[in-house]
């Protein structure tokens, strides 16, 4: 069994307001990301003692959906930062060439993931993704806590579970899709794209 443990959050937790409230990123961070990480381990250990194939097999799904509630959530936070910082501004780079080649602006791209982010049924992420195949950003809806695979890479995703909006947000998941790019930390998802999009 993995050793999985709740990242640091590389701010305070109020340090996103007012765009998401300290009680929101608390409750997130301490209780539904650290559930996701001790059903995981739970689900990694049954799968250990399990003897038989439909054990492991029905094990499966938790492991699955843990462990993708784990991957997803270590993104996001290191997705996310102060709304007056400099990593929550997108400057002339890389990641800027790439959303006006693939999108047109940051406009645009903001209406897309919103609008597709916002028809997610139930609960799941919007993603901006990198596919290593084309070269090109896109963007990607997934449910549940289905993490990003090959060959696509994760720059930017938005939780759309409403545990990550609901207290602030009520039952408005709009409102929260337009105020989450005042925090988003485009200098983690640059680097992302450039690490993704380097030539082995």
């Amino acid at each position: 069994m993995s050793d999985y443990t709740l990242p640091t959050l590389p701010y305070a937790y109020n340090a996103l307001e007012p765009y998401i409230s300290e009680e929101i990123m608390t409750i997130h961070h301490t209780k539904h990301h650290q559930a996701y990480i001790n059903a995981l381990k739970t689900a990694e250990a049954s799968y250990a003692q399990a003897a038989a194939p439909k054990e492991r097999i029905a094990l499966q799904a938790a492991i699955k959906f843990n462990g993708g509630g784990h991957i997803n959530h270590s993104l996001f936070w290191k997705n996310l930062a102060p709304a007056n910082s400099d990593a929550a501004k997108l400057k002339a780079g890389p990641l800027q060439d790439a959303i006006n080649r693939d999108f047109g602006s940051l406009d645009n791209l903001k209406a897309e993931l919103n609008a597709s982010s916002a028809a997610v049924q139930g609960s799941g992420w919007g993603w901006l993704v990198y596919n290593k195949k084309t070269g090109k950003t896109e963007i990607l809806t997934l449910p549940n806590q289905d993490p990003v695979l090959p060959p696509y890479v994760p720059l930017i995703g938005i939780d759309v579970w409403e545990h990550a909006y609901y207290l602030q947000y009520k039952n408005v998941r709009p409102d929260y899709l337009k105020a989450i790019w005042n925090v988003i930390n485009f200098e983690e998802a640059e680097k992302r794209l450039v690490e993704a999009s380097k030539v082995c």
